[in-house]
């Protein structure tokens, strides 16, 4: 069997980086291929030394900075690649790689990680949050975005079988493509992500300070709680916001290293997470320390993170993406905080293991080209046993 695996820009060892990872074990033969790749040097060892072949993208002007503005010929790249000869080919989409054209006996998969999220459901949101309303460029933007989702969903019909990394990205799958699709939760790090040492008196959260991230709304929500210390660590171009909103009780760290990363969550009461995630990895790595997480009941978060309803909980899920609903779910976790366990946190957080993903990945793939294999086999079957009546 020859596999093509086709990834979507490769520029930084991040969440679905990750996957890929993982992906590249079950399928150590792959060929690589991407819209394009500028990933340094000291990150690429998860690559296995394998070339990466991109599309014209790579060499347009201002690509290795600002790639994300040549979205609107991303479509017409990924097409261009040429993938004759390919028994399998598995895309690893959250914008365009699910593109690629494939033929008739050619099984494409697609690892989801979602539609395009700023073309469908967030559009408005994204929109609002980069200034563009209604003049000539946020018409222009306006569209671009509607000439997106017309590819996005002409394009899904290329797809064999979905994968989706959440229910959540599940439901959504099904809402924009009219698909159906396998859950394979994303793999956690739980081998770096271990427990030890004491806990501390104090809260923490770790993210990059973008706006749907909420950091705003946590470290607001420590005001009133002015007894209650919250650790923030993570930067980005929100910081100047949650620095003005930030009271004395509040330490903001900016960027650590992955060392000072662990330290701060194994000595943490809970982790503080505000976000509508399609999946959430940060949550599970303060799971897999054995720290509670205390996170906003929306996206993918109730799949992970049991909550206090659950036998054996591991944090609490708040109802209200607001600084009162995250000051009642510090509160909510203080008042139950005697049934939650570290041993617990850690076990739930195991069930994300890499060696699970790569079990439940290669079971997918095996069961996914059986199924078309015997499909594209039935007319030769057919054939024989029509020539055998004959004779």
């Amino acid at each position: 069997m020859k596999v093509a695996v086709v990834h979507e820009w490769l520029t930084t060892y991040a969440g679905s980086e990750r996957v890929l990872e993982q992906m590249l074990a079950v399928l150590p033969d792959a060929d690589v291929f991407a819209v394009c790749d500028f990933l340094p040097e000291r990150e690429r060892a998860f690559l296995g030394g394998r070339p990466v072949r991109t599309t014209f993208v790579q060499r347009l002007p201002l690509a290795r900075s600002r790639y994300r503005t040549w979205l609107p010929v991303m479509p017409f790249a990924i097409e261009q690649v040429d993938l004759t000869g390919y028994d399998l080919v598995v895309s690893s989409s959250h914008a365009v790689a699910k593109g690629v054209l494939t033929g008739p006996d050619q099984l494409h998969l697609c690892m989801c990680y979602s539609p395009i999220r700023y073309a469908w459901d967030l559009q408005h949101q994204y929109l609002r949050q980069a200034g563009l309303g209604w003049g000539p460029t946020g018409l222009a933007a306006r569209l671009m975005l509607k000439r997106l989702r017309d590819w996005d969903a002409r394009s899904a019909n290329g797809v064999d079988s979905f994968i989706g990394i959440s229910e959540f990205v599940g439901r959504r799958i099904r809402k924009v493509y009219r698909r159906g699709s396998t859950v394979i939760y994303p793999p956690v790090d739980v081998g770096a992500f271990t427990p030890a040492g004491e806990r501390e008196d104090y809260y923490v959260t770790a993210s990059r300070m973008v706006p749907y991230k909420c950091v705003d709304l946590i470290v607001e929500a420590f005001r009133d709680l002015p007894d209650r210390k919250l650790v923030v660590i993570g930067d980005g171009p929100q910081m100047p916001l949650v620095r003005k909103k930030a009271g004395p009780n509040v330490t903001l760290l900016g960027h650590q290293p992955f060392p000072e990363l662990l330290r701060w969550l194994r000595g943490a009461r809970a982790y503080l997470f505000a976000a509508v995630e399609d999946f959430g990895i940060a949550p599970l790595e303060a799971q897999a320390v054995g720290t509670p997480v205390i996170a906003y009941a929306g996206g993918a978060l109730p799949e992970t993170i049991p909550g206090l309803d659950a036998p054996e909980p591991c944090g609490v899920l708040y109802d209200a993406q607001t600084p009162a609903g995250i000051r009642d779910g510090v509160l909510a976790f203080e008042a139950a905080r005697g049934r939650i366990s570290p041993d617990a946190c850690r076990r739930n957080a195991l069930r994300f293991s890499p060696e699970r993903f790569r079990r439940d990945f290669a079971d997918f793939v095996a069961r996914e080209w059986a199924i078309f294999d015997d499909e594209l086999r039935r007319p030769e079957r057919a054939a024989s046993g029509a020539a055998a009546a004959r004779d």
